[in-house]
């Protein structure tokens, strides 16, 4: 193994281990999804493949990436690499993205549907409200432009038609994010389905920003 193949072995554990606790928690399903870390002094981005399903898969399938498309290692990198590529390149601070098709929170996008921040919890680790980045072809490097601006000023964001993608400082972190907007997207859906108006949702203006 080359040096800094070694270095980023534990990154790629790490991507295989999260990504199989994110199967279990329903975040996605089939090979659906897709998970990665950003290595920046190395420029290296470990990345999820494309089509093994999460049961499946080895530290050892995970492609190590340049940024620009080229493979360091491993087979062929997740379809919507791009994606993470984007917001490595735009978002300095962000080191892990995590996307999942969640049911709940994909509804929601399906929709073209913010949701709302109903909940403390969505203020304090989300920003506020989940917002809908525009449609974009799945695989396109639009798809990371499109959730720039909002991913510029919260950690979590909804794709239109298509799923969720949360960042972090930390692929944990991100993770974590990533069960905040399913958890707060069952929960506005159960409040909805009351045929109830929900009464009232935080104010974000001038809130704390959310945890680093």
């Amino acid at each position: 193994m080359k040096p800094s193949e070694a270095r980023l072995a534990p990154l790629r554990e790490q991507l295989v281990s999260t990504a199989r606790r994110a199967c279990r928690a329903g975040l996605m399903a089939g090979t659906s999804g897709n998970l990665s870390i950003y290595h920046a002094e190395s420029g290296c981005m470990a990345i999820t493949p494309s089509g093994m399903a999460y049961a499946d898969m080895t530290p050892e399938d995970i492609v190590l990436m340049r940024l620009d498309g080229t493979v360091l290692d491993g087979g062929k990198p997740s379809s919507e690499w791009k994606l993470h590529a984007v917001l490595y390149r735009e978002l300095p601070a962000v080191r892990a993205v995590v996307h999942t098709h969640a049911p709940n929170a994909t509804a929601f996008a399906v929709l073209r549907r913010d949701i709302p921040c109903a909940l403390v919890e969505m203020l304090l680790f989300l920003g506020g409200s989940v917002e809908v980045a525009p449609y974009a072809a799945q695989g396109s490097a639009a798809v990371g432009t499109n959730c720039l601006p909002i991913l510029r000023r919260k950690p979590a964001c909804l794709l239109a038609n298509h799923g969720v993608v949360t960042t972090g400082a930390t692929l944990e972190q991100a993770y974590t994010n990533s069960i905040y907007v399913e958890d707060a997207a069952n929960i506005v859906r159960l409040a909805m389905s009351t045929g109830l108006p929900i009464p009232a949702v935080i104010d974000e203006e001038g809130s704390k920003p959310y945890h680093a």
